[in-house]
């Protein structure tokens, strides 16, 4: 069954970095920040969660998508970054509902099961269902 897009609440980019490329990860960092403004999460020098490399995660919202993941595919320097959406589903999110920009990595999913949360309802002036025209406005 179709997903109404009024479920996304906003997204995550999760950076990708090792030793070699830390020094990488934060010039791409700092010049995101100075681009965008995004939420950003601490540095992790180690994998955590269900992320299998050194990471550092960016938040933005469904209104930024199309500027941040474009200036990522232009600007990741060669890093690998995974982008998801925060739907209340964080194993589906990480799993199904992603999209990589270079080499997918392995996720530890089972580190994210649990009861989803429940995403808000769609308002009623937005449709239960999306239509190929309203998906074109």
């Amino acid at each position: 069954m179709p997903h109404n897009i009024a479920t996304i609440r906003g997204y995550h980019a999760h950076v990708y970095f090792d030793a070699a490329t830390r020094a990488t990860a934060l010039a791409v960092r700092h010049a995101l920040t100075g681009c965008f403004e995004l939420r950003v999460g601490g540095l992790r020098d180690a994998p955590g969660g269900p992320h299998p490399k050194p990471s550092y995660q960016l938040g933005f919202t469904p209104g930024q998508f199309d500027h941040v993941v474009p200036w990522l595919m232009l600007n990741r320097q060669g890093l690998d970054v995974l982008v998801h959406p925060l739907t209340g589903d964080d194993a589906g999110d990480h799993a199904f509902r992603a999209l990589w920009l270079g080499t997918p990595q392995p996720l530890d999913i089972d580190f994210l099961r649990g009861p989803p949360v429940t995403a808000a309802a769609p308002s009623p002036s937005q449709p239960a269902l999306l239509t190929q025209e309203t998906c074109n406005d």
